[in-house]
């Protein structure tokens, strides 16, 4: 077996720079191949069978090959099955020197990996346009190559990156937890129970309670408007304002002439957020609100709404009321205006604050929502049960009308109930 030789043109293989490999068992025939495409300034490797043709191909990166198709030993058919097996996915071109004619016979050429075929003997100048046409293709399939390369590794660096973001939410949904950390209060006179699920990794919602004096208490429900991290931030922003083991800087709560601490009248209140929200913070975001002074003593309840949805009363004779003054959402407007309004909590009675994503939950199969009317159907039918066990059949009745498990907006939602 003659060992390969190379011959160097005096300038690299116009596109890529490496070699077309010649085979063929005829050194007269590489010859003359090797002369004609070194005249054309292509680099040559030449190797007189389909075996050493392999061996030339795992030392020498070779992605042109002109084959003789009939050879003893691995003919030129064999070889190209065997050479395409080594390529694998990469680019290459493969043409078969051929006397064959036969359809058949030509067909089998093509199913075996051959690009072209060239008569033999050959003509220069079909044999030049034929390679230029290989280059052509060859030239396109690395570039597509470098590309769907290139488009790997960004997808694997974006992945690499989603996976961080992915964490990092992970980690301010339990953040987020933590703004409401139990979800059960017994209080004097009367009991809260707490419903929170964000939507997403986190959520614009936000409910609580904290203690004004003994018998009397300040609760409130918060929506920010949109989804994602702004929400949450916006919403953490509001929770430390309504911080209820802080009262020093709880924005609701105050001191009266004798010392003593009172809160705000809730009206007052949204005008110091929407102030704050317009001046300090710098972001289109709003948010919707109830905010209510509970005095349980009394039943007393002073409540201002700015656009949240209506809160509801459950009265113990199995009514249920829908309460409202309306209002515009906070951070809105400059100078909005906010009231109050009261309402009278017998014994029994319970106070219910939600966001919209209850009553704008969908319906199973439908394009409806629940809204109000079958809400009040919803809290009818779940009316016995009280505390934390009326919000768990809150949400398995939630559930069950919109066939979710996840919902398309966060749910949240204050009981309070009045018990002596």
């Amino acid at each position: 077996m003659n060992a390969p030789m190379l011959v160097k043109t005096a300038e690299d293989r116009t596109d890529q720079g490496r070699p077309i490999l010649v085979v063929d068992d005829s050194r007269a025939h590489r010859r003359l191949l090797t002369k004609t495409l070194a005249r054309w300034g292509y680099t040559t490797i030449e190797a007189d069978s389909g075996e050493s043709a392999l061996a030339i191909c795992r030392s020498v990166e070779v992605d042109f090959v002109i084959s003789d198709w009939m050879m003893p030993g691995m003919s030129g058919i064999a070889f190209c099955r065997a050479f395409r097996e080594y390529m694998g996915t990469k680019p290459a071109y493969f043409i078969l020197l051929t006397a064959q004619t036969e359809r058949e016979v030509l067909a089998e050429g093509l199913e075996s990996g051959a690009d072209d075929f060239l008569s033999k003997p050959f003509n220069t100048v079909e044999m030049k346009a034929r390679i230029t046409a290989g280059e052509r293709v060859l030239s396109a399939q690395l570039d597509l190559k470098k590309k769907n390369d290139l488009l790997t590794k960004t997808l694997g660096e974006l992945q690499d990156l989603y996976s961080a973001i992915d964490r990092d939410l992970l980690e301010a949904r339990l953040f987020q937890q933590a703004l409401v950390p139990e979800r059960h209060f017994s209080l004097s006179g009367g009991t809260a129970s707490l419903l929170y699920e964000p939507s997403g990794h986190v959520g614009g919602d936000l409910v609580g309670v904290f203690p004004i004096s003994e018998k009397r208490y300040g609760i409130y429900a918060v929506d920010v408007a949109g989804h994602g991290v702004a929400s949450a931030l916006m919403t953490a922003r509001i929770a430390g304002l309504l911080n209820p083991s802080s009262p020093e800087r709880n924005l609701a709560l105050t001191t009266d002439d004798k010392g003593a601490r009172v809160m705000r009248p809730p009206d007052e209140v949204c005008t110091a957020l929407n102030d704050l929200l317009l001046a300090e913070i710098e972001t289109d975001r709003y948010l919707t609100m109830v905010l209510a002074d509970v005095d349980l003593e009394s039943g007393r309840v002073t409540l201002s709404q700015a656009g949240h949805p209506s809160p509801a009363i459950l009265r113990s004779d199995r009514t249920v009321e829908y309460v409202s003054s309306y209002g515009m959402p906070i951070g809105l407007i400059p100078n909005a205006e906010f009231s109050t309004f009261e309402i009278q909590l017998c014994v029994g009675d319970r106070l219910l604050l939600h966001s919209d994503g209850i009553t704008e939950c969908p319906l199973h199969g439908s394009e409806t929502l629940l809204e109000e009317e079958g809400f009040e159907a919803l809290l009818l039918e779940i009316f016995e049960n009280s505390g934390v066990d009326f919000i768990n059949a809150l949400h398995d009745g939630l559930s069950k009308v919109s066939g979710l498990n996840d919902f398309p907006d966060d749910l949240s939602a204050v009981l309070l109930e009045r018990t002596a």
